[in-house]
């Protein structure tokens, strides 16, 4: 059961981790010596603000910041109530509330990462659209599956002695 546990604990934490990455580093779309995220572009002299990226024209590139922040922010919550459950629940009893929170998360990953897809030419200059998508986006994806098996684990899993 410990082992179980250990591995759970480990795999949420992972999950964390790989969405603090993704919302935070400005990797999400790289051409030549520039870099894009979800806040800034970059080149060698300094980062920039997105242009035009406060006006309602970039709804959904702030539809995929609010998403990203929510998703690192409920799986951060997710592992606390986590803890807060592991020591107040009853012995047989499931983790749904955990369960729920990750499950939101991992939707919120998905919501802000197919956003990004179907939208990332949108808000580019043009010398960006010959670029390629970059590490930041690529860990977006994978946290999605990492988010959504863990709050499936959670689901599954009960409390035992």
């Amino acid at each position: 059961m410990l082992i179980i546990l250990a591995s759970i604990v480990l795999f949420h934490i992972t999950s964390a981790i790989l969405l603090f990455i993704a919302t935070i580093r400005n990797v999400w779309w790289v051409w030549e010596d520039y870099t894009l995220d979800l806040w800034y572009h970059c080149n060698s002299t300094g980062c920039y603000d997105i242009p035009n990226s406060a006006t309602s024209d970039a709804a959904y590139l702030q539809t995929v910041q609010a998403t990203m922040i929510l998703a690192t922010i409920l799986c951060c919550v997710g592992f606390f109530v986590f803890i807060l459950q592991l020591f107040r629940l009853k012995q047989g009893e499931r983790f749904v509330f955990t369960a729920i929170i990750q499950l939101l998360s991992a939707f919120c990953v998905m919501t802000g990462a197919s956003i990004y897809t179907a939208e990332h030419l949108s808000f580019k200059e043009k010398n960006f659209k010959n670029g390629d998508y970059g590490y930041s986006f690529v860990v977006a994806w994978v946290a999605f599956p990492m988010t959504l098996l863990s709050g499936l684990m959670y689901l599954v899993l009960r409390k035992r002695k």
